[in-house]
């Protein structure tokens, strides 16, 4: 619970009157009061004007600052300002600076710049971060502590290169374990001392973007970079604790972020927060995962939307505008999945440099008469109203889907069986067919407890770790319905096959043995034909791009292949494992199938959908304390009507009662409150 340091939902984004003049900071408090606005974060990027050289720090800036805005109604997410090391380190000590893939350092410029294992940035990024919680230990307006900002990127120095070596020699204790864990018989590449380990890069394993000869070898790395940038937050983060143990921790996390195991950064954050970037193109399924994704890394806890545009992007090949009402919409999707706080990236345009053109409350018109600060002054007034009502309010859903970094980056550095396979995208598929039917889901990790689930799905499990194949067993025993797919139960946590046959450590639970797969090209297709009616199913879909060829051995076959030389194998297989299910899907399938599919199981399982809609229209529920708030969001260009059912309800917005079928706008936003 986070509301004993956040009591209201809290309305604002990043702040940097650093690139202003005294007059326009004036101006930004007197437009603050008009939108709404009740929390700024700043200094995100300010280290080189607090400290200017290696001995002089320069708080009074600061000071003023943060008692000016907060003397103005507006509290504080205060960063550490070491996101972009200063020019006086990198001309002094070269070893901030990264070595790219390819081997070249880099120069001064831009952010994400500093190496993680130099010894220059990790002991001033943790002495600025002492200094900043010690002098403002005490502020009232201090509510959130924001460490660098979007953590990312790698590093291939010789700094690195050695913390390599000593991060593996924590992992595997001997240069053995370590020949057995990479199988380095394979291509002579067996090492007799540390020092013969290099890091992998374009120098040495790795070609192209994505290609690995050795793929034990650069997953590890993976691991070690993720480890490595959270070694540097955790400095900052103990150095915050030293001062304020009971303060509020984070760091804005980016979604499906693939170089960072957000997993493990969460177990180290006293709330999450993320910055939420969808394209015009993105579909609302894609954003309503990553936000369940935020809630998930911490069991189901509230998160803060730390950063969304009010309405243009600047990074992307072609930035549209947010359509009226987006914003005020998906910042209310935000909420409906868990989210505690509604804030933006940036409170006001910079006019110089490369998010000159990315939106902001207050434009370059600088003033109050333009749609995007009278759409952001609305919203602000509604959660004003709102107040602390959905605060700490949890989601509760009866299916989850396990999502894993390393299965992620140990798929996507295979050298096969297809390019085309791509998880996210997976685990996207298998969500949205829930997401359109208004049934919640959680996203978990190999860590989380599963017990409470009906019914769990893990696509493309292709790595099974340590004890969750026990842990999968057990909870289908207890009566649970599991469902896993294609290329899954392969490798072990060194990326290494488990061998005797696919599906590995999955092979008892699931009754069934994988002998081949095949890969299609593109244009290819085969087709899964039902042996008999399933819920709505019925007769003959598409399938696609991995096809497993497997025997059962005990699975009940439910739909077969029906074409090329394995037509008849079986592409569905449904295996009793004690009191539950346990289902796999053979290929990638189409939408119809895969909808179809995951609704009978869902109906199995008496797990119905929130609200009845049309499509377009996303429902979610928060609930806290026997009530339930329910959200209905209406994603299209043209009002909709749905079915409340016969019992009356609240809406809050409106404050009006409803019953039975009502309209709701083009994209428009209803909450109910009602009786949990």
């Amino acid at each position: 619970m986070i509301s004993s340091k956040l009591p209201k939902m809290f309305y604002g984004g990043d702040y940097n009157p650093e690139q202003w003049d005294h007059e326009t900071h004036l101006e930004d408090l007197r437009m603050f009061k008009l939108a709404g606005i009740d929390m700024a974060t700043i200094n995100v990027f300010s280290w080189a004007l607090i400290q200017p050289d290696e001995v002089t720090y320069n708080f009074e800036y600061l000071d003023q600052l943060i008692d000016r805005l907060y003397e103005n109604g507006v509290y504080i997410c205060l960063a550490t300002s070491t996101a972009a090391h200063p020019a006086w380190m990198a001309k002094n000590y070269p070893d901030v600076l990264r070595v790219d893939a390819d081997g070249r350092k880099r120069k001064f410029g831009g952010r994400h710049n500093s190496c993680p294992n130099s010894p220059t940035y990790r002991k001033y990024s943790e002495i600025i971060a002492d200094k900043l919680a010690e002098r403002y230990k005490d502020h009232p307006a201090v509510l959130v502590w924001h460490i660098s900002n979007e953590y990312g990127g790698d590093c291939y120095c010789e700094n690195c290169e050695k913390a390599f070596r000593v991060y593996l020699k924590k992992r595997y204790q001997t240069i053995e374990q370590v020949n057995k864990a990479w199988n380095t018989n394979f291509w002579g590449h067996t090492f007799y001392d540390w020092d013969e380990i290099v890091l992998p890069s374009n120098l040495s394993e790795h070609w192209g973007h994505n290609s690995s000869s050795f793929q034990g070898i650069s997953l590890d790395y993976s691991r070690f970079n993720s480890d490595s940038m959270l070694e540097c937050y955790l400095l900052e983060y103990h150095a915050i604790k030293k001062h304020i143990p009971d303060s509020v921790v984070t760091t804005n996390l980016m979604g499906f972020f693939k170089q960072l195991d957000y997993f493990k950064w969460a177990k180290y954050m006293d709330i999450v927060s993320w910055d939420s970037y969808p394209g015009l193109a993105t579909p609302i399924s894609y954003t309503a995962m990553a936000h369940d994704l935020m809630r998930g890394l911490k069991d189901g806890l509230p998160f803060m939307l730390m950063e969304q545009t009010p309405s243009q992007q600047n990074w992307q090949p072609y930035n549209s505008l947010k359509r009226p009402g987006v914003m005020r919409l998906w910042s209310y999707q935000s909420v409906a999945h868990g989210a505690d706080t509604v804030m933006f990236f940036q409170l006001r345009r910079s006019v110089g440099a490369c998010e000159k053109y990315h939106g902001a409350v207050i434009e370059h018109a600088g003033h109050e008469n333009t749609r995007v600060f009278r759409e952001v002054a609305e919203l602000g007034k509604e959660l004003q109203n709102l107040g602390d009502t959905t605060l700490d309010a949890r989601v509760q859903s009866r299916v989850a889907i396990v999502f894993d970094w390393d299965n992620w980056w140990a798929i996507e550095k295979s050298s096969g069986p297809t390019v085309a396979l791509k998880y996210v995208e997976q685990i996207h598929k298998y969500y949205s067919a829930f997401f359109h039917r208004n049934i919640q889901v959680d996203i978990v990790s190999v860590d989380s407890d599963i017990s409470s689930y009906d019914l769990l799905l893990a696509p493309v499990l292709y790595m099974v770790k340590p004890g969750f194949a026990a842990k999968l067993e057990q909870f289908v025993a207890a009566g649970g319905t599991f469902l896993t797919t294609f290329f899954s139960g392969i490798v072990n946590e060194h990326d290494l096959v488990t061998t005797g046959g696919y599906p590995g450590e999955l092979r008892n639970l699931l009754g069934i043995w994988v002998e081949e797969i095949d890969a299609l090209l593109p244009e290819q297709k085969n087709s899964i034909v039902l042996k008999e009616t399933l819920g709505a199913l019925e007769g003959v879909y598409e399938c696609g791009m991995l096809c497993d060829l497997l025997h059962s051995e005990g699975a009940e076959v439910i739909a077969e292949y029906g074409e090329d030389f394995y037509q008849g194998m079986p592409a569905l297989t449904r295996n009793t494992f004690g009191q539950g299910q346990a289902w796999y899907v053979a290929s990638d399938p189409d939408n119809i199938f895969l909808e179809g599919l995951l609704a009978e199981l869902a109906a199995e399982k008496n797990i119905k959908p929130l609200l009845e809609t049309p499509q377009g229209v996303e429902v979610s529920a928060r609930t806290k304390d026997g009530l339930t708030y329910l959200f209905v969001m209406n994603h299209n260009a043209s009002p909709q009507s749905y079915d409340l059912g016969n019992s009356s309800v609240r809406e809050l917005l409106t404050g009006t009662d409803y019953t039975g079928q009502i309209s709701i706008e083009a994209r428009g936003v209803h909450i109910f409150e009602r009786t949990s």
